[in-house]
Order: C-alpha cells, then structure tokens, then sequence
C-alpha cells in the first residue's frame, strides 16, 4: 500500500499542473471576486438564501469539475506514452514494481488523486470567495453563503460525483490508457479516430447508429440519468447537465442522489468491465512495448 501511494506521489511529481492548474483557476475566481463587480440585481421576487447560496456554490465548483474532467482525460492519454518518450520506461521497468502497479497507480491518479487535489481547490476558493463577496456586497447576498447546509451538502456531491464517476467512466479511462500504452505519437487523434470510423462504417453499411448512441450514453447522458434522479428545476440543471431542464429553484442534494439506482443500473457495471478488460490489455501492452 505504502508502495502504491508513492507511485501516485510520484505522478503528481512528474505532472505538477495537476495542482498548479486548480491554484490558478482559483487564484484567478478569488481576484475576480476581490476586484470584479460581485452585487447581484435581481429583477422581481428576491430569491431565498438558501436557493442564492447554492447556486454561486455550486457554480464555482462547476468551473472545477469541467476543468479537472478535461486534464485528467489529458493526463491518462499521456501517462503511459511520456514513460516511453523519455525512456524513463527502462528505469522503472529496473525496479522491483510490476507493469500492472504502475499502469493501476496511474488509473488511480487520474480518476480519484486528481479529482480530489480539485475538489480540495474549489473548497479553498468558495471559502476565500464567500468571505470576500461577504464583505463587499449587500449583507444578503454575502450572508446567502454562509449557510452550513449548502456547505456539507457541497461536499457530499463532489464526493458522490468523485466516486461515481471513477466508476462510470472506466471504460473511458481504459481506453485512454490503452491508446496512451500503443501508440508513439499524436494520441489525441488516435484516441478519437478509432470510435468516430466505427460509427461511420455502421451508418454506412448498416444504416444504424448504436455505437454512437452507445458512446453518447457512456459520455453524455447516461450518467446524469443514472446518478441522479430527476434534474428538473434542479441546480444541475442551471449548469447544462443533460436530461435536466431550466432550473426554477435548487432542489436539495439528498433528494438527487441516486446511489442505489446507481449500483443496481447494468450499465455501470457493463460498462465497470469493459473498462477492465481495456486496462489489462494496456497492461499487456506495456509489458511488451518499451520502444519509444
């Protein structure tokens, strides 16, 4: 165990953005809400502190979650393929830790070391930002962030969203991984190619679009509709999240958590061994691909 946690240390060594990153985004919301205009005019009935507080919450951290979703698909995709670009390949294939350590180590950086190093940013930066707008806007706007509630319930859904995505998007992340192990060079195309030419091939000789409906369920709107109950008039739905519509008012956290619908769906755990079955198939690969 002692042994796995430095290897994920050591990834977090070698990609510094994974934390410099979130600092920088929440360096640059603080100053944001330190210079920028931050009164809110609301047109009509004045919202409740509770609906206010968790929306700009909420909002915050959603700048976060986008943000990290897009580097950690960045940092599985090059994970394995910089050991070879550098051959430091050779090192670690040197010391007493097997292809399957490393390549699982790596897994686990990407889809929960850096979720956490920003879910820990977006709470450093709402803290910062809620005693900042606190103190230059109207009192109830300031006081609307301060609510014990909004906060517990904030970090029960990056939690939730942390582990469920780990779990939901494994197949993702498989083949990520297994792209990054394989190839030599541009691994962004050859990521995106092979599943783009297999919906084209189908729509051609089949005249049918499964591949593609099952990659837009994978990686649109399945989880939501999976995770979550119904998003409508959520604050999930203010944010663009499919399957949800306009948000009226935000609906509490506890009542859109789905984690038994979750764990019961057959898609989560089709989908859980497919992504196994890519990830040792990566492992394979780095066995015997050592070549840059």
């Amino acid at each position: 165990m002692i042994r796995f946690l430095w290897l994920i240390r050591r990834e977090l060594w070698e990609y510094r953005a994974a934390w410099i990153l979130p600092a920088v985004i929440g360096g640059l919301l603080v100053l944001a809400a330190s210079f920028g205009h931050v009164d809110v005019d609301i047109a009509g009935a004045r919202p409740g502190p509770d609906a206010l507080g968790g929306a700009l919450l909420f909002g915050f951290g959603i700048v976060f979650l986008f943000v990290m979703l897009a580097y950690s698909s960045w940092y599985l995709l090059d994970c394995l393929n910089a050991d070879r670009r550098d051959r430091s390949i050779l090192f670690w294939k040197s010391l007493p830790i097997g292809d399957a350590q490393t390549v699982i180590a790596k897994l686990a950086t990407g889809l929960i070391a850096i979720p956490l190093i920003y879910f820990a940013a977006a709470d450093v930066t709402t803290l910062a930002i809620a005693f900042i707008v606190s103190l230059r806007a109207r009192a109830w706007i300031g006081n609307a962030m301060w609510h014990p509630g909004q906060w517990l319930q904030l970090q029960a859904l990056w939690l939730y969203l942390i582990a469920t995505l780990a779990i939901w998007l494994l197949p993702v992340a498989g083949w990520l991984l297994l792209v990054s192990a394989s190839v030599r060079r541009a691994t962004v195309l050859w990521s995106l190619l092979p599943p783009l030419a297999a919906v084209w091939v189908e729509r051609v000789l089949l005249g049918t679009n499964w591949v593609g409906r099952i990659l837009a369920i994978r990686l649109v709107d399945g989880y939501p509709a999976t995770a979550f109950h119904d998003l409508s008039g959520s604050l999930l739905g203010a944010f663009g999240f499919p399957g949800a519509s306009r948000a009226a008012a935000p609906a509490s956290v506890w009542a859109l958590l789905a984690p038994l619908r979750f764990v019961a769906a057959p898609a989560t755990w089709a989908g859980a061994a497919v992504g196994a079955v890519l990830i040792g198939v990566a492992i394979r690969v780095r066995v015997r691909n050592v070549d840059p």
